[in-house]
């Protein structure tokens, strides 16, 4: 059944090499249209880091010393014209905290890729092929006790091909609904594997798994109101479901970015990430509702083209 699964999420993953490569023909000659008309491409890149940082010596008050570092990456390219879309993603997230004499720890790591290409169909629909592939970095560890390992690179990364129908009905909202969809789970880590973690049979490194999936997102730049003005929301929905196996239990990742910039440089912004799937088990015992939250100020780069 792996082998199967296998071979169909790479079939998949063919389907949109082709629309690809005609697109990069023409490359050269759409970065010359103007972005704000319906043809050509459109890019930006946002970068931030926030830093913080206190030292205590022989404070009477208490306390301890600590350092906190959070970087965020997001990088877009975007090609429209009159019968087809082809939409990619970067977003990248690293941060670190010590506090004392502790370790440094990490409070986020995060690599998620994403290319969807799509043809117009009827109306606000669009026939669309995405390929997402989502992982980390670092090793992860079950804090207070860092001997025991939970998480490393590529352990997990999850390799998702789908293909369905784009609705987007304005510039601000989009639904992808894909009722063939192909889900490839890696754990390329030994003891993890050994260990069963995230779904996989114990001992093998991949889980395939074939079911419907969804992808809501809504995001935007441009309010109006100046209360809102210099405020930047996105918000990311995907649901998975299992054909082959309880279908009925969805996995789920929302996530949301707010950002306000008090000026061109200094910026505000908050992350937050809540998730659920049965495949992982928390402390070793059950599945449970996981939720993260970065909140920070510091420095921001915008560049959009």
């Amino acid at each position: 059944m792996e082998t199967r699964n296998l071979t169909l999420i790479f079939i998949i993953l063919l389907c949109p090499i082709v629309s690809f490569s005609q697109i990069t023909e023409n490359e050269k000659n759409l970065r010359t249209v103007d972005t704000d008309t319906i043809v050509g491409w459109k890019t930006g890149i946002v970068a931030g880091l926030n830093l913080a940082q206190t030292s205590l010596t022989n404070w009477s008050a208490g306390g301890e010393s600590s350092v906190a570092f959070n970087g965020l990456l997001s990088i877009f390219a975007n090609y429209k014209d009159s019968t087809s879309e082809w939409d990619n993603s970067l977003d990248i997230g690293y941060g670190i905290l010590q506090q004392g004499k502790s370790k440094f720890v990490k409070t986020d790591d995060r690599f998620d890729l994403l290319s969807k290409y799509g043809v117009k169909a009827f109306s606000d629909f669009n026939y669309t092929v995405l390929v997402n592939f989502k992982t980390q970095f670092a090793p992860g560890y079950q804090f207070p006790n860092d001997s025991i390992k939970i998480s490393n690179l590529l352990a997990p990364a999850y390799l998702i091909a789908a293909l369905g129908l784009n609705y987007v009905p304005n510039a601000y909202f989009n639904a992808f609904l894909a009722p063939l969809t192909g889900k490839l789970t890696i754990v390329n880590d030994a003891d993890l594997s050994a260990a069963g973690a995230y779904g996989v049979t114990p001992g093998k490194r991949t889980k395939g798994e074939f079911g419907g999936y969804a992808r809501l997102i809504y995001t935007r730049s441009d309010f109006k109101s100046a209360f809102m003005k210099n405020v930047a929301v996105t918000s990311k929905l995907d649901l998975f479901s299992n054909y082959l196996n309880q279908p009925q239990k969805i996995v789920f990742n929302w996530e949301n970015q707010i950002a306000l910039n008090v000026n061109k440089i200094i910026s505000f912004n908050i992350n937050t990430h809540l998730m659920y799937d049965h495949n992982i088990l928390i402390n070793g015992e059950s599945a449970k509702l996981q939720f993260k939250e970065i909140l920070g100020v510091g420095f921001l780069v915008k560049l959009q083209n």
